[in-house]
């Protein structure tokens, strides 16, 4: 499964009232770790496709989301599950930390 952008038009059906694990991965452009990070993100969405909905937020076009979860650093990574948020972690991560943060 790609990756789902998510705005705030889309936010309530794709991450709170999912049910299920949503991995939000908050990225801007201009982030270079955003983009570091992005493959192993993109890698993720296809290996887990059916078991974690992955959903990118770019912090510069939904700003509203980006307050609404404190986003004070990218790239920043929120785990949501069943619409509560379980975990989140800033910075770049290997791809077994983040597989980690899904469990």
């Amino acid at each position: 499964m790609a990756e789902v952008k998510i705005t705030k038009e889309n936010f309530d059906a794709e991450v709170r009232n999912y049910k299920g694990k949503v991995l939000l991965d908050f990225w801007a452009d201009w982030c270079g770790p955003c983009n570091m990070l992005s493959p192993i993100i993109e890698e993720i969405a296809d290996e887990l496709d059916g078991q974690v909905k992955v959903g990118k937020v770019n912090v510069d076009d939904e700003p509203e989301l980006a307050m609404a979860f404190k986003v004070e650093s990218i790239p920043l990574l929120v785990v949501v599950k069943d619409g509560v948020i379980r975990t989140q972690s800033v910075g770049i991560k290997s791809k077994d930390m983040v597989l980690q943060m899904l469990k």
